[in-house]
């Protein structure tokens, strides 16, 4: 009979979960890390969807660098920037940068491939 209410409550707090959670609107995916496996200081690089949703990154930098340093030229599917105060310049395959602010993300179509990162500590693009 203990097992059963048990199970009773079990369920009871599992359902007093699910309300919670419609009635403040979280679900199943705001609930996910929004650094999908990237820690803090680093900026990390995703080789495709699945990765990223795996939060499975190919490569993470974090050193604070005067020139660029080498990324090893592929297509790149997710870029994440979880650093506070530190904005991440990355140079693309045809010369030209793209500025990432902290704590913010981007994601490159499969014609853009990201040679070099630079992480700066300047605060804003």
């Amino acid at each position: 009979m203990k097992s059963v209410i048990r199970k009773a409550a079990g369920l009871a707090g599992a359902g007093v979960a699910v309300a919670a959670m419609s009635v403040t609107g979280a679900s199943a995916a705001q609930a996910e890390s929004p650094t999908h496996g990237c820690a803090y200081p680093y900026v990390c690089f995703y080789a495709d969807e699945h990765a990223w949703n795996a939060g499975t990154p190919i490569a993470k930098y974090r050193d604070v660098t005067s020139s660029y340093q080498t990324v090893r030229s592929r297509p790149h599917y997710y870029v994440v920037n979880t650093r506070n105060d530190d904005v991440a310049y990355l140079r693309l395959q045809d010369g030209t940068s793209v500025c990432l602010p902290p704590n913010n993300e981007t994601v490159f179509a499969n014609a853009f491939s990201v040679t070099g990162i630079k992480i700066s500590n300047r605060s804003t693009c």
